[in-house]
């Protein structure tokens, strides 16, 4: 075993240290037992041979005793030099034995030295201790002083000693082999145990991230169920505003376009004739009133498909002469861009159940994104039966989609890019209104175009029909058809309601600011409540004195701008919120222009803004990348008493370079523009000294009061301080209206279009 152990430099350190001390212990144990029987040989030897036998027994009993007691010592330091002092001690004390008594027949008990080195160590001990026994055994039988050994004595106590180490071997061998086994297995076992113990512990570990994601899971589905229910709500009340606003748009639209028509087509039915200027003007109304209504046509189709209340007026009819009829629609078109327009349809094609004004808008759409966006060439259209369904394609020779476009295609107002949409105009609704056109007919739409990087040309706009034949008619509205045969059968009665007004609490707010841009808010977004917007304190505490108010607002960035003397004055119980929502005189000033006007600018607004600089105004630098509102600026500016001397510029390099060589006394700049935006514009204009002291005022359809410059944090004051229960409340309410949970209870009500 200690030779197994010793050749396993892997073995597991405490099955080591465990087989060690079962070593240290059998050898002890040996070396204890040897003693005793020795103790008491010695015993009787000197009761009962005192003369003869007694006297040379304490000479050799020293050498048995230290020897045992050396080796005793050492097996628990070494083992292999406990067993050597051990067979030393023992071989010297048997020589001493055969000198004092001079007996060589003591020399047998040498044959039991390799038995015992043999079942502590191993055989190669016992091979060793053999040969020192054969050297020994010489030795004696050559010394003088040593009683005489026969060579058979001799050749018998070496034989004797192989002999009881054999016998040694044998016992040991099958010990020391299951004994491997043994070990070996024990080894496997561990290792398997090692293993078993770390997967246990990483799946133990996976357990607690399992635990912790499907925790986490939980919320974020819990907050995604709330974020879906807020954006189904803000989507429908979307459509909704849109088409009653797409509506109302329709009855001015029709004004604007009717007046323009009759001034640019028939300008002799008035009494003076008009100046060709004026002319011009108007022609520019004409064309954007157009483009506006076919917007807002394109826009009420699409909020009517996302509400679900448009429907389909279907009938079998030949979709080859629905093709005819949007191809002759579009041929002028394509004619005066010399484009050719060519049609190939199946012979077999069979009639369609469809809406036939739908379709036909879907194959105008198709062909009219087409010519525009080709410049030479043509398209094809073509149509065939497949599976079922009949399949349209509309194919052009122009550039090619990137294939990262293709996915935003079809979605509303998305187009490649804004310099095609300025170059060949377009709402970017078309694509979006007819997939939804043909979805509502049971089919698909998509497209097929090779990259443009790499020399594709053209794309091809497929969409799909179904041919089978519908089912039964069913009335729409369930039990509401019977009030096309009788009104009154599915009318249920209703109890009267009082004609008492009910009583109504109007919740009252002061609002302390020194603009309006809170006082707006409140107006804008609240509904049912009563908002009294005073500039100073005094003015905010007489108010508060005159009628009570369910809070003061105060909008302000810090709570320093109201002292604490102030504070302590205000009625009691009547909390004071502070928030900060900055004016357009805070945007002003971070963008460090003049003011910031939001189109539509009229007259009135232009003119007072130049007036405000406090300085003469000689020269004007326009700058908008529309060539129209640069005209209805000029326009604008020439229609006054003060003679301006207008520059006009189209991008923001040449704005700086006009800024650098004319210097004019203002700058009139447009915030959205390709290439060089305004905000650029400003900053390299702030950075250049000699033109970083021009005014400047932004003319923007951007509004900065529905950006992100909103109040990140909400102070609460309150005269007399919070009671617990109050405090607790307040934290539980605030906290309960900011969570997701309470957005979807109440969500926030569309913005009023006449607001």
């Amino acid at each position: 075993m200690w030779r197994w152990m010793h050749r396993s430099p892997e073995m597991d350190p405490a099955f080591f240290s465990s087989a060690s001390e079962l070593l240290q212990s059998t050898s002890r144990q040996i070396i204890l037992t040897t003693g005793f029987v020795y103790a008491a040989w010695h015993f009787i030897a000197t009761l009962t041979w005192p003369h003869t036998v007694g006297s040379n027994v304490w000479l050799i009993t020293p050498v048995v005793v230290a020897a045992c007691a050396f080796a005793y010592w050492a097996t628990t330091k070494n083992l292999l030099a406990a067993q050597a002092i051990w067979q030393l001690g023992l071989a010297g004390a048997i020589t001493t034995a055969i000198y004092l008594f001079q007996r060589p027949e003591l020399c047998y008990f040498f044959a039991l030295l390799p038995l015992m080195a043999v079942l502590t160590v191993g055989w190669p001990a016992g091979m060793a201790v053999e040969l020192l026994l054969a050297a020994l055994m010489g030795w004696i039988s050559h010394n003088p002083s040593m009683p005489p050994i026969t060579l058979n004595l001799g050749l018998g106590v070496i034989a004797s000693s192989a002999f009881t180490g054999l016998l040694g071997w044998s016992a040991t061998r099958t010990l020391l082999t299951v004994t491997e086994w043994s070990l070996f297995g024990y080894e496997q076992a561990r290792q398997k145990m090692d293993e078993a113990r770390e997967q246990r512990l990483e799946l133990a570990q996976m357990k607690e991230d399992l635990i912790q994601a499907n925790q986490e899971l939980a919320r974020l589905s819990e907050r995604l169920k709330a974020l879906h229910q807020v954006a189904e709500e803000a989507r429908q009340a979307k459509e909704m505003f849109v088409a009653n606003v797409s509506h109302e748009l329709r009855t001015p639209l029709n004004m604007i376009i009717g007046f323009s028509e009759m001034m640019t087509q028939s300008p002799q039915i008035y009494s003076a004739g008009l100046p060709p200027a004026l002319l011009a003007d108007i022609a520019a109304i004409q064309r954007n009133s157009q483009h506006l209504a076919k917007l807002v046509n394109d826009v009420l189709d699409l909020s009517q498909v996302d509400a679900q209340r448009m429907t389909l007026n279907k009938e079998w009819i030949s979709i080859a002469e629905i093709i005819q009829e949007g191809a002759s629609t579009v041929r002028a078109f394509f004619e005066s861009k010399h484009l050719y327009l060519e049609i190939r349809c199946s012979p077999e094609l069979p009639d369609v159940f469809c809406d036939s004004t739908r379709i036909r808008q879907v194959i105008i759409n198709l062909l009219s994104n087409a010519g525009r966006f080709t410049e030479q060439g043509g398209v094809l259209i073509k149509a065939w039966c497949e599976q079922e369904k009949v399949v349209v394609s509309v194919t052009d020779t122009g550039l090619g989609i990137a294939p990262e476009d293709q996915v935003h295609l079809f979605e509303p107002f998305q187009q490649l890019e804004s310099s095609l949409r300025r170059q060949h105009d377009g709402s970017g609704l078309g694509l979006s209104i007819s997939k939804r056109f043909v979805e509502m007919h049971g089919g698909k739409m998509w497209l097929q175009s090779p990259v443009p990087e790499v020399g594709g040309i053209g794309t091809t706009f497929y969409f799909s029909l179904p041919l089978q034949t519908p089912l039964g008619m069913t009335a729409a509205g369930g039990e509401d058809a019977r009030r096309w045969f009788n009104p009154y059968e599915a009318y249920d009665a209703r109890t009267r309601r009082s004609k008492a007004p009910a009583p109504t609490f109007v919740p009252r707010f002061v609002i302390l600011e020194s603009g309006n841009a809170l006082g707006q808010l409140f107006q804008r977004f609240t509904n049912e409540v009563e908002a009294v917007s005073v500039p100073d304190i005094e003015e905010a505490l007489q108010v508060l004195g005159q009628s009570p108010a369910q809070a003061l607002v105060v909008n302000a960035p810090s709570i320093d701008a109201l002292p604490k003397e102030v504070l302590a004055s205000l009625p009691y119980e009547v909390p004071t919120l502070l928030c900060w929502v900055p004016g357009e005189d805070e945007v002003s000033r971070r963008l460090g222009v003049v003011c910031y006007l939001i189109k539509p600018v009229t007259r009135q607004m232009l003119l007072t803004a130049l007036e405000n600089l406090g300085t003469k105004v000689t020269y004007v630098l326009l700058v908008d990348d529309n060539p129209e509102v640069l005209q209805l600026f000029a326009r604008m500016l020439s229609s006054t008493r003060q003679r301006y001397r207008i520059l006009q510029a189209t991008s923001g390099v040449q704005a700086l370079n006009l800024l650098r060589a004319r210097k004019p006394d203002v700058m009139l700049l447009d915030m959205v523009m390709p290439g060089m935006d305004g905000l650029e514009v400003l900053r390299q204009k702030s950075q250049d000294p000699a033109i970083c002291d021009i005014p400047a005022i932004i003319v923007s359809s951007q509004d900065p009061g529905n950006g992100a410059m909103v109040s990140d944090t909400l102070s609460v004051v309150c005269s007399g301080g919070f009671p617990i229960a109050d405090l607790l409340t307040c934290i539980q309410t605030v906290s309960g209206i900011l969570s997701p949970s309470a957005k979807v209870a109440h969500p926030t009500p569309p913005e009023n279009p006449g607001g």
